[in-house]
This record gives structure tokens, C-alpha cells and sequence, in this order.
């Protein structure tokens, strides 16, 4: 299936399912969700790989149902408080082609009624790349604040993710950059509208917005040592 943009069907169906999340209405609309949603993201991840490649060549895009750069619908319940079976979202990840898990520099890509946003960065990353991060930014504040604060990034996406609430030690609390320096997270989100993901042409805007993240995520892959 090729398609250009997501149908108002996709949101419909996650409207429903929210309503309805157990295993015995999933199992009745399945054909839904295949028709409505996984062909849908999976199309637009394969039309979305060529932007990627000349973007960068070190992030994949990978249309499969499975493994690929779809999540999967099913929520991992073991260890958390709501037992209910289903996400309620769609997310596209597009990762670097040495990343083990999510917490390597990536794009991402999430639909939802009400909340709709393209996201690029790293989220959680472990200790080591962490501290990698941060001693990057000490030694150039300048092309960190370029990187995020300034240019095309600055004016798409605003910083978000978890913060430490003092300063991490070992950095200087007096560092220009401190409030930086805290975070746990260096993502970037920009937030979207339905009617932006639903208009023809979406992918290749989608595209332009990762474009513009190019700067922060040249600063990541640069600080962990992954080419970009």
C-alpha cells in the first residue's frame, strides 16, 4: 500500500480502542487495524526512507510489522499497574543503525487523538552515554547552544524530557549551560495537529522537520561517538 498521508480512519480506530481495550474487541476489529493503521504507518515508513537516507545514511527506516520501525499495539503489562492490553497511540521510531534500544540518538513520530508530535534525540540514555552527552556540552557550549538554541531547531522543536532537580555532580552549578547540563533526556519535540498528518504531502514535511533537527542530532551522534 502507498499512500501520501494517514486517513481519518487511523484516528477513529485508536478513538475506538481506547474505549474498547480488551483482547475479545481487538480481535473483532483486527482487519481494522491492519487496513486502518499498520498498512498506513507502514507505507509511510517506506516512502519515508529515501528522505531519511539523504538525511542521514546511518538512521533506518524499516517497514515491517514486526522488529521494524513500528511499535508494536500490544502494551508489555508485566510490571505495570494498567493492565490494559493495548497502546493507544502509534509510534514510528527510526533509529541509528548501531542502536541497540531507544535510548540511542533517533527520530520518532507519534499519533494519538489530541496528541500529535514528531520528537527527535536521545530519551533515558544510560550512564555512559549520559555522561558522554554532558562532557560534550561543557567542552563546546557554544555549538550545543547553536545546535538547540539557535537556528532551525530552535524555531521547530522546544526541549523536553526529564530534568535532574540539582545539578549532576562533578559539573560546575555556575555553568552556563547548567540547566542543560540536568537534563536526563535530550530530546526535541514539535508538536503536530491531525489535520497536518492527514494533509497530502505530510511525509515530505515530517522530512523537513528532521532536517531541522539535523543539528542536535549531529551533536548526539558526535558526543556518544556513532556517525551520523
Amino acid at each position: 500500500m502507498a499512500a501520501t498521508s494517514f486517513s481519518p480512519a487511523l484516528f477513529s480506530f485508536l478513538e475506538d480502542l481506547a474505549e474498547h481495550n480488551d483482547r475479545a474487541w481487538f480481535k473483532a476489529n483486527r482487519r481494522r487495524y491492519e487496513d486502518d493503521v499498520q498498512e498506513p504507518a507502514l507505507a509511510f515508513v517506506t516512502e519515508f526512507a529515501p528522505h531519511l537516507r539523504r538525511i542521514s545514511p546511518h538512521m533506518t527506516a524499516e517497514a515491517r510489522p514486526v522488529g521494524g520501525s513500528l511499535f508494536r499495539i500490544q502494551r508489555d503489562t508485566r510490571f505495570a499497574r494498567d493492565k490494559t492490553p493495548y497502546k493507544t497511540n502509534v509510534g514510528l521510531s527510526f533509529r541509528h543503525q548501531q542502536a541497540a534500544d531507544v535510548h540511542a540518538p533517533g527520530y520518532y513520530l507519534h499519533l494519538e487523538p489530541g496528541e500529535v508530535f514528531a520528537a527527535c534525540g536521545m530519551w533515558h540514555p544510560h550512564g555512559g552515554e549520559l555522561a558522554r552527552v554532558r562532557d560534550a556540552i561543557v567542552a563546546d557550549p557554544d555549538g550545543w547552544a547553536d545546535a538547540v538554541h539557535r537556528g532551525p531547531f530552535a524555531a521547530a522543536f522546544k526541549l523536553d524530557g526529564d530534568s535532574l532537580v540539582r545539578p549532576p555532580r562533578g559539573y560546575d552549578p555556575e555553568h552556563p549551560m547548567i540547566a542543560d547540563l540536568k537534563r536526563k533526556d535530550f530530546i526535541g519535540v514539535a508538536m503536530l495537529t491531525e489535520s497536518a498528518v492527514l494533509a497530502p504531502g505530510f511525509v515530505e514535511e515530517y522530512a523537513r522537520l528532521c532536517q531541522d533537527a539535523v543539528p542536535l542530532m549531529r551533536f548526539l551522534c558526535d558526543a556518544v561517538e556513532a556517525p551520523f
